[in-house]
């Protein structure tokens, strides 16, 4: 049939999955039929294609029209091609249209597998078919092409091979080339991309549109709190900039509040750098109050509290009050009269020996399920002078009871908390309430946490207490000194926190995106310069005596004139490093960064170490830069340079993290995790343009990365060396702890080093400073870097060699996962390839048991879980969010489907069985790491979870008797371990856990479950 020309046909693609490429491609052809722009194709006129992208629709391709909807690739395809008939996608006629059915069907049928002798086989019939072809029908594409072309497109074993150049079939290269140089395939396929990246972005954007109650235009007040008892860090910088936002986005006001109600711990320099700091974040309150200035009104609301019957002065000494709130049991001094409370709070006024022993609690409920309702204490006595009031007061509020009061006086209308308060909302508005104030609004946002970072005020404090960071603005710290101090800018900062939005799920966070947007904002503004690292360094000799000294102006930037010109020095002799030198072979053609290339015409090293000690060059100007492997930064170092030209001292710096746990838990010691160095010095030659860099400027050493000058050339004690500190770009290398067991590790990106490629075989040694040296003292020792990179395991599990099958006549296509697993095939053919592999020349048959579950089961990881917290799912009403411990440094993140088999109650506090070693899915937004083992009955409405055996604690692992085995680090989830193994996992008639008769156990004994005999388990 036809298409009227008005009629729109709309088709929506999804990229959740795969794409459908084919119908992509089918739809573009037809929209450039219809501008008649399109190669190899008749111009007819098509109706108008309307394209949508979607990056949560569960069908690949939907397609509309005129009330109809089909889904499915070649589905489409043939529908798109039927109702545009005019345009010719579906052949002339219909013996042609027979045809281009059938390649449709075989497209289906054979290039949507995994089966990879089965691929080598279509493969095969592909590229005969195409010997003499140009298209697979006829003398132009079809939707025979477009189909086949799209489902090779989706095939990962196809990509791979050809990626790779390990397939050698050359007319199905040369024809699947040709589809894929299309302009409406390429017009098609940028579009997905575009989609995909504004996708992208949305994901990682944080959501700051959340729905603040009551916000009315022009009325919106917020507040940032902070206690002046510390520097601001980089969780503090979120909640400025969040409560700025708001501010500015409802065209409101923002009150920055100094919280100050703890003379013990505040002082007015903290006060004072928190103003500069804020000032720096690019935030300017529209009021600056402190607590302190409602003192007195915070006395009378506390008098007004007791005589409501509401507060009470309790002397119970601070050990058994905790203990009686943890217990709900009632203080002895709780029923006292209003008038001995009022009495009593007067001597606490009065700092009197008898009140000095007592503090004022809130009466709310002892009982309550939520402890921060258990009467919490609201007024402390402390005779420490404020640093505003002096002595004036001997009696100071708590946050607590503060922040209600101050938040409703000052006119705030919205409340921003990081989550960590949650607990205390019900307590805000009980005093609120009772107070009979107005209203204030509290809005949760989730705490920015980043692994190996601390962010406790206690614990950073500790760290400048015993000396181990140099201040509270030590390149090591996260406060907003210290990170600005390693480099990261304002800008980024600000960028990284509103891509965090308002979120309420509170995450351990990388460090690595915040560092790459920081270096998107500092690489196009960062002057180039040249760094040579001094340990066995390399001298360069010409061997062309007319070679003079000379100087060229160049640009600091070659992409940002802007930024001005350098003068760059060049000479008979250079300096090289020894990582790139070492390397070089007799005769090579090199290229002189910014200079032009030369040959290596001699190589001189020590007999003893090997080392290279110097070169002779001869320089080809008219080499070609692009044909040369080594491209390598140089300074010159002739003798007879101007003083202004010579080359300057540098100290290269890193630095690792403090702690080497990713997240330290409440209980755990700092000083049980110190990471014993977290400084590294590399002394080097710098080009002399460094002279005029100025501290806080951010520059590029070519083929090293990004730096901050953290002390400048001083023309008056020219002897010291600049100091440069190298600012992470995000990568892994950059950010990965360099901590090890037994010895200071040297950096990932070693500073000696003069290029990425270089740094995997670096040789050389940087000089550390120990955890608990003062940053800038000497050097504790030196370390060896590391040869290889850090070694890390198979995603998979470990993977066999690969197997020949000399006698297949089909072709051989290699495993996009690897070598298939021998406990994958069939026992005689296994049998046989393990012989092979063993070197063995007769191979007995191997007799037909159950070998490939046998090693199948020993692949899965089932441990002893314990849930320490379960929570329902924000999105889903019949998932559970736990938080499971398995015995490793911090609990997993585990959805379950329980909510309608279990309540909360019944769940927390559990001792399980957890699978952790399945791929991670994403539930409804929230990623589960692992699987919760449970017991079913028949019909599936009742759900026992599954009982270790006692004295199991988490981490210990099951095991199947006669078929243990190292499991693997991760399930192929293509390879449908789990799948196989699970259907005969049962539990007996005495309710004991079994796989095929043979028992779950532990160390400690077998698994049960509680009541549930010959049930299912999953």
């Amino acid at each position: 049939m036809t298409l009227s020309s008005v009629m729109a046909t709309k088709i929506a693609f999804s990229f959740k999955g795969t794409p459908a490429y084919g119908a992509l491609a089918t739809a573009y052809a037809l929209m450039a039929i219809r501008k008649e722009n399109a190669t190899g194709l008749a111009a007819n006129s098509c109706a108008n294609i309307q394209t949508s992208f979607s990056a949560t629709q569960d069908k690949d391709v939907v397609l509309d029209h005129d009330g109809q909807t089909i889904t499915g690739s070649n589905a489409v395809c043939r529908s798109l091609a039927a109702l545009h008939s005019t345009c010719g996608l579906y052949g002339s006629s219909a013996a042609v249209s027979s045809q281009i059915d059938y390649w449709l069907d075989f497209s289906q049928d054979n290039l949507f597998v995994t089966d990879f002798k089965k691929l080598a086989s279509s493969f095969d019939v592909l590229n005969n078919h195409l010997t003499l072809r140009s298209f697979i029908i006829g003398c132009s594409a079809t939707i025979a092409d477009l189909a086949v072309w799209g489902a090779l497109k989706s095939n990962a074993i196809f990509n791979k091979q050809l990626k790779g150049g390990k397939y050698d079939g050359e007319y199905l290269i040369r024809w699947y080339n040709s589809v894929s140089a299309l302009d409406f395939v390429i017009s098609g396929l940028k579009d997905l991309d575009v989609a995909k990246n504004a996708a992208k972005d949305r994901k990682d954007q944080g959501s700051m549109s959340i729905d603040l109650p009551d916000a009315i235009e022009g009325k919106v007040v917020t507040r940032f709190p902070p206690e002046p008892s510390g520097y601001l860090h980089i969780g503090h910088a979120k909640a400025v900039l969040l409560n700025d936002y708001f501010a500015r986005q409802y065209k409101g006001k923002l009150i920055i509040r100094f919280d100050d109600t703890n003379p013990s711990k505040e002082k007015l320099e903290f006060q004072d750098s928190i103003t500069e700091d804020i000032a720096l974040l690019g935030v300017k309150g529209d009021i600056l109050s402190h607590t302190s200035d409602h003192f007195d009104h915070l006395l009378s609301e506390a008098i007004r509290l007791i005589k409501l019957g509401k507060a009470y002065v309790d002397d119970t000494v601070q050990e058994v009050m905790r203990a009686e709130r943890f217990d709900g049991i009632d203080s002895k001094n709780r029923n006292l009269s209003i008038e001995e409370n009022l009495s009593r709070f007067e001597d606490m006024k009065n700092g009197t020996e008898s009140g000095l022993k007592s503090c004022l609690r809130a009466k709310i409920d002892m009982q309550d399920k939520n402890k921060a309702m258990r009467d919490p204490v609201i007024y402390r006595c402390n005779l420490i002078p404020h640093h505003r009031t002096g002595s004036q007061y001997k009696v100071y509020p708590t946050y607590d009871f503060s922040c209600p009061i101050v938040d409703s006086r000052e006119g705030v209308t919205h409340a921003l908390r990081t989550i960590e308060y949650r607990d205390r909302n019900a307590q805000y508005a009980w005093f609120i309430k009772t107070l009979d104030l107005r209203w204030v609004h509290v809005w949760d946002f989730s705490r920015l946490n980043f692994v190996y970072t601390l962010l406790s005020k206690r614990k950073l404090t500790w760290f400048v207490d015993e000396k181990h960071v140099s201040g509270w603005d030590d390149p090591r710290f996260p406060t907003v000194r210290g990170i600005r101090r390693r480099g990261l800018t304002i800008d980024a900062l600000r960028q990284y926190i509103i891509s965090q939005g308002a979120s309420q799920r509170d995450l351990m966070l990388e460090w690595d995106k915040l560092w790459t947007m920081n270096k998107k904002v500092i690489d196009p503004i960062s002057p180039r310069y040249v760094g040579i690292a001094k340990k066995d360094i390399v001298k360069g000799i010409f061997i062309d005596e007319t070679i003079k000294v000379h100087t060229k102006e160049l640009l600091k930037h070659k992409k940002n004139a802007d930024l001005g010109v350098k003068t760059t020095t060049f000479g008979p002799e250079i300096y090289l490093e020894q990582n790139d030198a070492k390397d070089f072979e007799q005769d090579e053609e090199v290229t002189l960064m910014d200079w032009g290339n030369a040959f290596v015409k001699s190589i001189r090293r020590n007999p003893e170490t090997n080392q290279v000690e110097s070169v002779e060059l001869a320089l080809h100007l008219a080499g070609d830069v692009k044909k040369t492997k080594k491209k390598l930064t140089w300074l010159s170092s002739s003798m007879d340079l101007a003083e202004a030209s010579k080359p300057v001292d540098l100290t290269l710096f890193d630095y690792d993290y403090l702690i080497t746990k990713k997240k330290l838990e409440e209980e755990d010691s700092v000083q049980d995790y110190l990471t014993p160095v977290t400084e590294f010095k590399v002394d080097a030659f710098g080009d002399a343009n460094l002279r005029l860099v100025k501290k806080g400027d951010i520059l590029q050493l070519e083929r090293k990365g990004y730096y901050i000058c953290d002390r400048a050339y001083d023309a008056n004690t020219p002897d010291l060396a600049i100091h440069l500190i190298f600012i992470p770009d995000g990568k892994l290398a950059s950010l990965a702890s360099k901590a090890t067991d037994n010895s200071c590790a040297a950096s990932t990106k070693p500073l000696g080093s003069s290029s990425a490629t270089a740094n995997k075989k670096k040789e050389g040694k940087a000089t550390c400073v120990a955890a608990n040296e003062k940053s800038g003292g000497v050097a504790a020792g030196s370390i060896v870097c590391p040869d290889t990179m850090y070694q890390v395991d198979s995603v998979y599990g470990q993977q066999e060699s690969i197997l020949d099958y000399p006698n297949d006549k089909m072709y051989k296509v290699e495993p996009v996962y690897g070598p298939e697993d021998l406990g994958t095939q069939k026992p005689k053919k296994a049998a046989k390839a393990a012989a092979k592999l063993s070197g063995s020349a007769k191979v007995s048959e191997a007799p037909k048991t159950a070998t490939m579950e046998s090693s199948l089961i020993s692949k899965l990881d089932i441990v002893v879980g314990k849930v320490l917290d379960v929570k329902k799912h924000p999105d889903a009403d019949t998932l559970y969010v736990e938080q499971i411990d398995v015995g490793e440094d911090k609990p997993r993140e585990v959805v379950s489907g329980l909510v309608k088999f279990m309540t909360e109650d019944e769940i927390r506090g559990k001792t399980i069985l957890v699978l952790k070693n399945l791929k991670p899915v994403a539930m409804r937004g929230i990623k589960s790491y692992a699987m919760v083992l449970c017991a079913s009955n028949a019909t599936h409405d009742k759900i026992e979870f599954l009982v270790p055996p006692a004295g199991s604690v988490p981490g210990d692992r099951v095991y199947f008797q006669g078929h243990e085995g190292v499991p693997e680090a991760q399930l192929n989830p293509k390879k449908k371990v789990w799948e196989a193994i699970q259907p005969d996992f049962t539990t007996r008639d005495d309710l004991v856990a079994v796989w095929k008769d043979v028992e779950f156990r532990t160390a400690k004994g077998v698994v049960t479950t509680s009541s549930l005999a010959k049930a299912s388990i999953k």
